[in-house]
């Protein structure tokens, strides 16, 4: 099939070098030319295990990418893989999927007929154009948003020359690549048996796996599905997490607690690690999302305000743990890891940024270290502080620097606190620590023997 895909962050140059690996010809549209550049380059924009091999790949030959909406006319179906941020309020920024809806619908009304059925056996029966909604979205956005605003601007009419459907992402930052080649399910809301016949066309190379479970729905219901998923696994976390505070304050291990509760087939094993609480693009996002979209329909909820409380409070918890062996007020303490999970360079919400912070709200010179995320957060305190990332904006306030090695991150440094458990961290050079003192916030597998003070968030 010929797949045009609209935004090529995380989401969206995955799902193009994914399906030009399954065979499809696939265009990427994007605004920004650097992008562009990079994976016609056969470069990855991104950092993402297994990504870079599939656009060196593809790149060229099934995979390509451009600036011109013009080129999604010669498509099968165009999917809008873009950002949805949220207000101070948590509710969606629609911006750019609107700006995109309105420039879709202008190149389609350019286009000739027969060249947005330039593949009828991929889509039979039908001369119309689908159109994919796979950002995360509030049900009813589909139909009453995007759907709308693309048959204005391409004076079209939806169920006539202008299918819908929502096809939510299931990709988890560090795994995407195999989560969307082995998913464990595809969900699609369409308004049409045409638009679900040409979707079932798309995802047939995997949908003959094992374990992979295809459902089929109205477009509401599959735009809740991915909330509800990312509702109940933050929910899970933040009660894990619950839990783990409270195996601490009995001197309990949480891990050894938990791995019993996990063996209850009902409950299982999956997201059962307790620690420094949930971050990214999505968990916070969609939590806060559902939150204030409930609040517009008349509802309290309750639970999940609970479940961010929850999750907002253990990046207080790690700081004052440390506070229990160092005095940190004017002490230089490392933070070891800065990305929200390892193996992606992402540092949205990560609860590393928020331990820098509490830190140096109590005058704690910080030094930070990543394998890959350096720049990142360097840029998100430049933006943030209008100057440099690597020095205090408040005589108040402690430092910030940054290491390139783990060993000199922690040179001579007072204690150090564990934020994300990257690998590299597993066998720590704390020899050259002034105090070997390692408050962990994720249980990495640490020679404690090695320490003079350890000490575990929940355990």
């Amino acid at each position: 099939m010929h797949v045009s895909i609209v935004g090529s962050g995380y989401v969206g140059t995955t799902v193009a070098a994914c399906f030009a690996d399954m065979g499809h010809e696939v265009v990427n549209v994007d605004i920004d030319e650097d992008i562009v550049d990079a994976i016609n380059a056969g470069e990855s924009p991104i950092h993402e295990p297994g990504l870079a091999p599939l656009i060196d790949e593809h790149a060229g030959s099934r995979l390509r990418a451009t600036t011109d909406y013009g080129e999604i006319v010669d498509t099968d179906l165009t999917m809008l893989c873009l950002p949805t941020p949220q207000h101070e309020d948590g509710s969606l920024d629609l911006g750019p999927m609107r700006a995109a809806s309105e420039s879709l619908g202008e190149a389609l009304a350019d286009a000739d007929d027969a060249a947005t059925g330039a593949h009828e056996d991929a889509n039979p029966g039908t001369d119309s154009h689908l159109v994919v909604v796979k950002s995360t979205v509030l049900p009813g956005t589909t139909e009453d948003v995007v759907g709308p605003l693309v048959a204005e601007a391409g004076g079209m009419t939806v169920g006539d020359d202008l299918d819908l459907a929502m096809n939510p992402e299931f990709l988890r930052m560090g795994t995407a690549v195999s989560d969307f080649l082995d998913p464990d399910k595809v969900v699609v809301g369409a308004t049409s048996e045409d638009a679900a016949a040409t979707l079932r066309a798309l995802y047939a190379p995997i949908l003959d796996q094992d374990g992979t479970e295809y459902v089929e729905t109205d477009v509401r219901s599959a735009e809740l599905i991915k909330y509800a998923n990312n509702a109940f696994l933050a929910s899970k976390v933040s009660l894990v997490n619950e839990l783990g505070n409270i195996a601490k304050s009995y001197g309990a291990d949480a891990y050894e607690v938990l791995d019993a509760v996990g063996l209850d087939d009902r409950i299982s094993e999956r997201f059962m690690r307790s620690g420094l609480g949930w971050g990214g693009s999505c968990f916070p996002k969609d939590v806060n999302a559902l939150r204030a979209g409930a609040r517009d329909q008349g509802y309290e909820p309750g639970l999940l305000d609970a479940v961010v409380a929850v999750n907002d409070g253990q990046p207080d918890r790690l700081v004052s743990l440390l506070a229990n062996h160092v005095d940190i007020e004017g002490a230089r303490i490392t933070v070891l890891g800065l990305s929200f999970k390892p193996h992606t360079d992402d540092i949205r919400k990560s609860r590393s940024l928020l331990v820098i912070d509490r830190l140096r709200e109590r005058g704690v010179d910080v030094v930070a270290h990543d394998p890959v995320a350096i720049e990142n957060v360097r840029e998100y305190y430049a933006e943030r502080n209008g100057g440099s990332a690597d020095s205090a904006t408040d005589v108040e306030t402690g430092s910030l620097t940054f290491e390139e090695s783990v060993a000199e991150a922690l040179a001579g440094v007072d204690g150090a606190v564990l934020a994300t458990d990257w690998p590299e961290y597993d066998d720590l050079p704390v020899e050259t620590m002034n105090q070997r003192i390692l408050v962990d916030g994720r249980r990495i597998d640490v020679d404690r023997d090695r320490l003079d003070a350890y000490d575990g968030l929940t355990w």
